[in-house]
């Protein structure tokens, strides 16, 4: 029986382990709240829809870690206050986000969270946080093709260059 080979729920975290999993924690109490603040600036219906569903997975993955971390001894940082909820029109239009940045920035939040788990899954010793953080990995692609979608529906996506070459014959 090699090292560390035995229940990986038994087995102590390594330090990047503990790091990765108690930032992946702060920083997605944030995106909650980020996320909860932007649905008040939200006309759309689809877009409110899609950014509750981010808000309950973000709330869901955070209960997770907390427990692998409380687990094993870690101190959990910080939440951010959950925001106030207002009516649209209470903002001022000046002040309103647009419901395509909103959607972008969602979007964007969720490729960085992309990455984030990726970078998670390579850096972990043990199976279990390993295989968690791959299923937020999946999650995550999922959802982020759902905004897609939106965002090509409603018109709202910015297409980079597109490249059009056809080859001569």
């Amino acid at each position: 029986m090699g090292i560390l080979s035995g229940n990986p729920q038994d087995e102590p975290m390594h330090y990047g382990e503990v790091f990765s999993t108690w930032n992946y924690v702060m920083t997605s109490n944030k995106t909650i709240a980020d996320t909860q603040m932007l649905v008040n600036h939200v006309g759309d219906n689809d877009l409110k829809k899609l950014l509750n569903e981010s808000i309950e997975a973000a709330q869901a993955e955070v209960k997770q870690v907390s427990e692998i971390l409380m687990a094993n001894g870690v101190a959990l940082p910080p939440a951010a206050p959950e925001p106030p909820t207002v009516e649209l029109n209470d903002i001022p239009v000046g002040a309103r986000f647009p419901d395509a940045d909103v959607a972008a920035t969602a979007a964007a939040g969720l490729a960085t969270g992309l990455v984030t788990c990726s970078q998670i899954m390579g850096q972990s010793i043990r199976e279990d946080i390993a295989m968690m953080f791959g299923q937020f990995h999946t999650a995550k692609a999922t959802l982020g093709g759902k905004f897609l979608k939106l965002m090509k529906d409603k018109g709202w996506l910015v297409p980079p260059p597109l490249h059009h070459h056809k080859s001569e014959e």
